[in-house]
């Protein structure tokens, strides 16, 4: 328990509005996962959850010393709607896990930031997309008392780009979550990989479709698998179409591989596993990554990681995965070939695997994230 002034439990607000999207990505599970790790925490400090909409009771099971706020709003929920809510009825401190922070808030606030990939590869991103990326972050990196940072490689970019004090920012490593693990039952995996149209043996690639995900070093590095190997695997690609699409597609057919090149759009959470359990090797040679979490889930099911050696990879994948440079389009070729080949490379990245996802858990994020909103109201 902290103490202020006179005494008390301190009264802890958090944005949990972005754990009710449909189809979450990265930023959206840590909130869900890490706000769930917060309430099973054993602590007696208040929480209260803001939602934009009710949320569902199976993702947050309640006990005392929990309030939620469900507090609907049209547009600009957070700098309207929770800017009023800060004003009328503030916490002692605001946490916002995966957005950015009201205008108005308290004199007390912790944020997430979890990467600053837009200033690598502004091209990536829509003109407006990247000014309010841009804008944003500085707001939050400003504005907040305590940072919390996904890497040491975003605590760095936040040092380097915008001037933290970086006695002001906390690096908490994002988890995995307990349902990746090796999936050992063939028929649920069969069943799972028909579903989206994947038959045989493949390599797979997990991320959003988009220019920052280097799909296109990838393409490039399987084509020249096949011309490589005379039995070459396919290459899945898992994951919904964003911003500058269309040029991974246009690679496909002009490389002569559509015919091995599966592409399954979104996938569940829960066939996900089964996926990553199937597959070779996840091949993530994204040319920045805040954390990497498909780096992580994919070692938790046992399956050999190749990755780039640029930005948070290193410390996600450390010696238990191949890292590449995602600029060498052969170095990563090679990599594809030798992990597709030496069955016996594929065990020893297997259990060194599964040894480095152990070291990660959402448990350890909670505890490590709780540390720091309580760094924040000395």
């Amino acid at each position: 328990m902290i103490v202020l002034g006179v005494g008390g439990i301190v009264r802890i607000g958090i944005d949990a509005s972005r754990t009710g999207v449909r189809h979450r990505t990265g930023t959206e599970l840590y909130s869900l996962r890490l706000i769930q790790e917060l309430l099973a925490q054993d602590h007696e400090d208040e929480l209260v959850l803001y939602f934009r909409s009710p949320p569902r009771e199976t993702d947050f099971p309640l006990r005392e010393g929990v309030e939620v706020r469900v507090i609907p709003f049209t547009r600009l929920w957070t700098h309207v709607r929770l800017s009023w809510e800060m004003l009328t009825q503030p916490p002692d401190l605001l946490f916002v896990p995966a957005h950015v922070l009201p205008v108005i808030h308290p004199s007390r606030c912790v944020v997430t930031i979890h990467d600053l990939g837009y200033l690598y590869h502004r091209r990536a991103h829509r003109s407006l997309d990247w000014t309010y990326l841009y804008l944003s972050t500085r707001y939050n990196a400003r504005s907040a008392t305590k940072v919390i940072a996904d890497s040491d490689a975003t605590k760095r970019d936040l040092v380097t780009h915008y001037g933290v004090d970086p006695g002001k920012i906390s690096t908490v490593y994002l988890a995995h979550d307990e349902r990746f693990r090796p999936v050992e039952d063939s028929n649920l995996m069969e069943s799972v990989k028909g579903k989206y149209g994947i038959s045989g043996d493949y390599l797979l690639c997990v991320g959003t479709i988009q220019p920052r995900k280097n799909l296109a070093g990838a393409l490039g590095a399987y084509a020249a698998l096949k011309r490589r190997l005379k039995k070459a695997p396919k290459l899945v690609l898992v994951g919904k179409r964003g911003w500058l699409s269309e040029g991974i597609f246009k690679q496909v057919k002009a490389t002569g591989i559509s015919d091995d090149v599966i592409i399954t759009g979104y996938v569940a959470d829960e066939d996900l596993p089964a996926i990553l359990s199937g597959a070779i090797a996840l091949v993530f040679v994204s040319l920045y990554e805040g954390f990497g979490l498909p780096a992580l889930e994919a070692m938790a099911c046992g399956t050999p990681v190749i990755a780039s050696n640029v930005s948070s990879l290193p410390e996600v994948v450390g010696e238990a995965g191949l890292l590449v440079d995602p600029h060498n389009s052969r170095a990563i070729s090679d990599a594809m070939v030798e992990v597709t080949t030496n069955a016996g490379l594929r065990q020893q990245m297997r259990e060194r695997g599964l040894a480095r996802a152990s070291m990660f858990s959402w448990k350890r994020c909670g505890a490590d994230t709780l540390r720091v909103l309580r760094e924040a109201m000395r």
